[in-house]
């Protein structure tokens, strides 16, 4: 059973009306995690969070974040990313689950963050697509910094390109960067040539696949390309972007992939875990927008993942 971490902070970023990233999306997700043992775990906040975000964050770029939210502007930077009373303590909030959820993580086992803003699109010194600070870059910035990981490898199978979490590591030989993602799509990056820069080149694989694909070219992908790679990197701890937007029905993207995809994803994430770095694996919630289907979605994910894990 993964520990779950979380934090109430995490609904207090409200959005418009109608809008997609929306507090009832965790709200469906808690409902159903909470009810499979233990409760989740409140990580409050880290005595490691303002360094954490620094290393990945330009100061700048967090200022003015700060600055807009105690203004009371409504955008930051764009229409997708709204501004609210609770939007700068939420994006806080997720940050510090995830650190905490990387500590428990690397001490053994599988952690998952159940937070919202998600994170991946952020940039340095950028908010983009929902994201604020980006959750699971920080996360593996802070793994190594702290002595925890000398190497953490990442996989986003969010429908969306992570371009912040590319970005934020496309120079670092010490993080490798994997993504499954529709092609060409929002934000419009990561093609298959982008694999990395000066001392990280190599250390970016992007798998893009065209609009329309399920089950079964996922798993060509996945198996034949993206944990072949994992492996070969073997990382000390496995982060997983754990967007649920190529689901066949999702609001956002345009995939076709079924309740049992996302549980035999975790399956093999699982196992992979296992073998390659001691059953450390922490998954971050990143999209995923019907909200009827992604209590399921998640839950299968992470039976799956604890299968594997044995």
């Amino acid at each position: 059973m993964e520990a779950l971490f979380t934090d109430p902070r995490c609904l207090g970023h409200e959005v418009p009306y109608g809008f997609p990233e929306r507090p009832r999306r965790l709200e469906r997700v808690l409902e159903r995690l909470e009810g499979r043992g233990a409760g989740p775990i409140v990580a409050g906040d880290s005595p490691r969070a303002r360094e954490a975000v620094a290393a990945v964050h330009a100061a700048e770029y967090v200022e003015r974040f700060r600055r807009a939210s105690e203004r009371g502007d409504g955008l930051l930077g764009s229409s997708d990313n709204p501004l609210s009373a609770g939007t700068w303590d939420a994006a806080w909030a997720a940050v510090g689950c995830a650190l905490a959820a990387a500590e428990r993580a690397a001490a053994g086992g599988h952690a998952f963050a159940a937070v919202r803003p998600p994170g991946h699109h952020a940039e340095r010194d950028l908010a983009m697509g929902f994201c604020f600070f980006n959750n699971v870059a920080v996360a593996a910035r802070d793994l190594i910094a702290r002595g925890a990981a000398r190497r953490v490898a990442i996989f986003d199978f969010d429908v969306h390109h992570g371009n912040g979490t590319q970005h934020v590591f496309e120079r670092s030989a010490d993080v490798f960067y994997a993504s499954i993602h529709q092609y060409p799509f929002y934000p419009g990056t990561g093609a298959a040539d982008e694999r990395g820069l000066g001392e990280g080149e190599g250390a970016t694989l992007n798998v893009p696949l065209p609009a329309g694909c399920g089950d079964a070219e996922y798993r060509e992908a996945i198996d034949g390309r993206v944990l072949p790679a994992l492996a070969a990197y073997r990382p000390d701890v496995l982060l997983v972007s754990a967007g649920f937007d190529a689901w066949k029905r999702d609001l956002l993207g345009g995939m076709r992939v079924g309740e049992e995809g996302f549980a035999e994803w975790g399956r093999r994430l699982g196992a992979l875990a296992r073998e390659v770095c001691g059953s450390r694996i922490l998954s971050v919630l990143e999209g995923g927008y019907d909200l009827h289907a992604l209590p399921d979605l998640v839950e299968g994910y992470l039976d799956g993942v604890a299968e594997g894990l044995g």
